[in-house]
């Protein structure tokens, strides 16, 4: 049986995999577009998710716990369909752009799914919110720079 320590630190590792997933992302984002405003906005995307990342891991080694490594095989699979959309898309930056606001709802649920269902220590539920508020900030600027298309 896992003691609560270990619950936490596999949702947060959980998380942690999902952020290293978007930081890759982001990158592939950043190199598929010739639009130097989405190049800006995707490159802070991918410093946004390492910062993220390093938070998440000083939260989960607070706790004793081992933190993961590595992005998942889904967010690779996920990163190889990004560039071969990119490629056979007369429109990549729009395609970026789907895919991303796409990915950001996923994370959003995601944390509001660890928020919700967990009982977390105060410092993690503060870390977590101003992560998934951070996310949502910048959903709704990837969905005005779509609209701006």
């Amino acid at each position: 049986m896992e003691t609560y320590t270990e619950t936490v630190g596999n949702k947060l590792n959980d998380i942690l995999e999902k952020t290293y997933d978007a930081e890759k992302g982001y990158e592939k984002a950043a190199e598929n577009t010739d639009n130097v405003n989405l190049k800006n906005f995707f490159t802070r995307k991918k410093q946004q998710r390492y910062d993220f990342g390093h938070e998440l891991k000083t939260e989960i080694k607070q706790f004793g716990e081992e933190v993961d490594k590595g992005g998942s095989v889904t967010g690779a699979m996920h990163r190889a369909w990004m560039d071969t959309k990119a490629f056979f898309s007369g429109d990549n930056a729009e395609a970026m752009l789907e895919e991303s606001i796409r990915g950001e709802k996923a994370a959003v649920e995601e944390y509001q799914d660890v928020l919700k269902d967990t009982a977390l220590p105060a410092s993690t539920a503060t870390l977590l919110s101003q992560q998934m508020n951070k996310i949502n900030t910048d959903l709704n600027q990837i969905k005005r720079l779509e609209d701006l298309r």
